[in-house]
């Protein structure tokens, strides 16, 4: 269920991305409503998961009060990968919502 739940979330990371450069701290805690994350801090490792599979890239840029920010947007297999997620999760969602409103 582990596996199951990370996939998900890596793509809802990657779905919340499109059509914008995002910043870390915009992007987090909007994934947290949503109870795609437990916290803020777990968006990081994620974003860095797909980082390493070259599904977003990053780019530093300074800010106007503290540290630079990182900035993220998709690559073009990221835009992929969540146009193939979307796909997936309607088949599976249903497939999963008829099983469960079946009677014992």
């Amino acid at each position: 269920m582990t596996n199951l739940r990370k996939g998900i979330v890596e793509s809802c990371v990657l779905a919340a991305m499109r059509g914008t450069e995002v910043y870390g701290n915009e992007l987090a805690p909007r994934l947290t409503a949503a109870g795609m994350l437990a916290s803020e801090g777990a968006l990081y490792p994620v974003l860095a998961r797909l980082r390493a599979r070259e599904l977003v890239t990053s780019r530093w840029e300074p800010s106007p009060a503290g540290p630079p920010r990182r900035y993220y947007r998709l690559t073009d297999a990221g835009v992929e990968a969540v146009e193939t997620f979307k796909q997936t999760w309607i088949t599976l969602s249903t497939a999963v919502d008829t099983l469960l409103k079946e009677e014992p």
